[in-house]
């Protein structure tokens, strides 16, 4: 398994980069976020090599926290590697991992080729496995957010509330989550959290 590729970005496609190595160029599927973020010259990109009846093919990812994500989506039954990439084209991995704690279908649903059952099918298979992990470079762990999620009355109670409001659960557990002090009452949660969602 090839674990990243160091070498020259020569080109960029609608949904792959070209990266040049001794000679080689490896063509890497990416995210459009990454896509996005990088720049012509010299790169390292961790990847993922797909063996399928239609060929071989890699996918490439800006971390090894990100790749991580990627692997654990595609152990869910229906998601395979191209709707992995269209969820992480449509949602940065913090967002995915909120999402999947604060069982967020909705938010899961705008990836690309993501439908309601495949996210329903994602919160379920992935859930316990995420609200332990850390690691996330994010500046929210997949940690933080099991806690604002699963740890005292006062911050789901601010969730609810939130989302009753309008918001998805994802974005009112990362309000909660930026805000949340311990020995907070649910209404000053939901207060901060309002602030924050405000600004």
């Amino acid at each position: 398994m090839i674990n990243y590729i160091k070498g020259r970005l020569t080109y960029k496609g609608a949904d792959f980069i070209v990266v040049e190595n001794n000679g080689i160029g490896f063509k890497i599927f990416v995210s459009q976020n990454i896509l996005a973020g990088l720049s012509y010259g010299e790169v390292q990109i961790y990847t993922y090599m797909n063996v399928s009846e239609n060929g071989i093919s890699l996918y490439g990812f800006s971390s090894n926290e990100e790749l991580n994500l990627f692997f654990k989506l595609i152990t869910v039954s229906g998601v395979g590697p191209k709707s992995a990439i269209g969820l992480l084209s449509s949602l940065t991995p913090s967002d995915i991992i909120f999402a999947i704690i604060a069982e967020d279908v909705k938010t899961l649903s705008a990836g690309q080729g993501i439908g309601k059952k495949t996210a329903q099918r994602i919160i379920l298979e992935l859930r316990d496995k995420i609200s332990g992990d850390g690691g996330f470079d994010d500046s929210v762990t997949a940690a933080d957010a099991g806690q604002m999620t699963t740890s005292n009355g006062e911050t789901s109670d601010a969730i609810e509330a939130l989302a009753a409001l309008g918001f998805t659960r994802s974005e009112a557990a990362k309000a909660v989550s930026a805000v949340y002090v311990s020995g907070m009452t649910t209404e000053e949660i939901l207060k901060a959290s309002l602030k924050a969602l405000s600004k």
